[in-house]
């Protein structure tokens, strides 16, 4: 496991329980002598790629254009781009960001190990913005938890725990930018420092010179839409498809009405919905999982031979988790669930050592999967995912 990027002497059980979801915390120098995987030419680059998710936001206040009645404080370009839109750009007060950039930079998908003191199926993604000097997206509050890594520069931040209404927001903008905002603390981020924020703190980071800010942002799901997605999934698996039959209806006085009677029998109807732990654990497996962008992993070409995939992963050649492909596990019983890119696969009991050893890396050795691998089940698993794109090894890519 990598190292907590935690400050010195702050065990992650503490970091737990005083603040996630509770205040902020600056760490200083979490990642010594850090260096950017990626170059503000590489990220423009990438913003003219379909397929990427990208985003261009001009603080047109900030470049003199306010005092027009026609030109809105906060300006959004989503992406992609064309080459030409560069070199049009204003030289301050504009930001570029690159959603799910780890997806596409092994070292940043690397990087998330460090974040393991978290559980998996928590972190959403990671974005990259890139600023010259002034740029900015606002002042902003998110409702999940984010880390907020400087890779390049230096970047002031301010926050401010007061309360943000939908009437605070800058009006007639596809943005959810503060009209009015007060700091309550301040800080100046040196590349490897990193900056905690709970949800619902309002948050501003303005670029003091060139900058780049990797954020690593996590899933908070509306309640609301874990609701209907569970009953999605009930009415697709499990719910009957039985018609409302009333065999002891009664002559009513008045035919507009929805009786009592009617309502009860509507009421223990759902009252007697089917539903279990088992499924409770089986839908919410999948929708973490599920992927995010909807893009899948694509299956190799040409298949492989457990025989010749084993060979090649004792050889020395490490495997790597397809960052389209979300990993996760459960217990039922005495087997367990593997769950990939949305998708459910019971597994017998005796590949769990097997299972949580997938399931909690992103980078495998033969080394480290030593005894495991004398089990045909778990050389079979680990052949079949290669095979369908959810791992591969790292020479495939060049």
């Amino acid at each position: 496991m990598k190292e907590f990027p935690l400050p010195a002497g702050m065990s992650a059980e503490t970091f737990l329980s005083d603040y996630w979801q509770k205040k902020p915390l600056l760490i200083k120098a979490a990642f010594p002598a850090f260096k950017t995987p990626l170059l503000p030419d590489e990220i423009a680059g990438m913003a003219c790629e379909a397929g990427i998710e990208s985003r261009l936001i001009i603080e047109n206040s900030g470049i003199g254009r306010a005092a027009n009645d026609d030109a809105a404080p906060w300006q959004l370009r989503h992406g992609s781009f064309d080459e030409s839109l560069f070199s049009e750009l204003p030289e301050s007060h504009w930001t570029l960001l690159i959603q799910e950039v780890h997806q596409y930079v092994p070292l940043l998908a690397q990087l998330l190990e460090s974040f393991r003191f978290i559980p998996n199926w928590r972190i959403d993604d990671m974005m990259v913005s890139y600023s010259p000097v002034g740029g900015s997206v606002g002042p902003h509050v998110d409702q999940y938890d984010v880390f907020l890594l400087q890779g390049l520069g230096r970047k002031r931040w301010q926050i401010s725990t007061a309360e943000v209404n939908e009437a605070d927001l800058i009006e007639g903008i596809d943005l959810q930018i503060l009209a009015h905002f007060e700091a309550e603390q301040s800080w100046e981020l040196e590349v490897g420092d990193m900056l905690y924020l709970p949800p619902g703190v309002t948050h501003h980071g303005v670029a003091l010179e060139e900058s780049l800010t990797y954020s690593i942002g996590f899933r908070a799901p509306v309640e609301r839409d874990l609701i209907t997605s569970f009953v999605d999934y009930l009415a697709e698996e499990r719910l009957p498809t039985r018609h409302y039959r009333d065999p002891d209806l009664v002559l009513q006085q008045h035919p507009g009405e929805i009786s009592a009677a009617s309502l009860q029998h509507v009421r223990n109807i759902i009252k007697q919905m089917p539903v279990s732990d088992q499924d409770i654990a089986r839908w919410f497996g999948q929708v973490v999982t599920a992927s995010k962008s909807g893009d899948d992993a694509e299956p190799q070409r040409q298949p492989m031979s457990v025989d010749a995939f084993l060979s090649r992963f004792q050889q020395g050649e490490k495997l790597w988790r397809c960052e389209l492909s979300r990993f996760a596990c459960t217990a039922e019983g005495a087997s367990m669930l593997l769950f990939v890119a949305g998708r459910i696969e019971p597994l017998a009991g005796a590949t769990n050592a097997a299972v949580y050893q997938l399931c909690d890396q992103r980078e495998h050795s033969a080394e480290a999967w030593g005894g495991l691998l004398r089990s045909n089940e778990n050389g079979a698993l680990l052949c079949r995912l290669y095979n369908d794109g959810h791992l591969y090894f790292e020479n495939d890519q060049d």
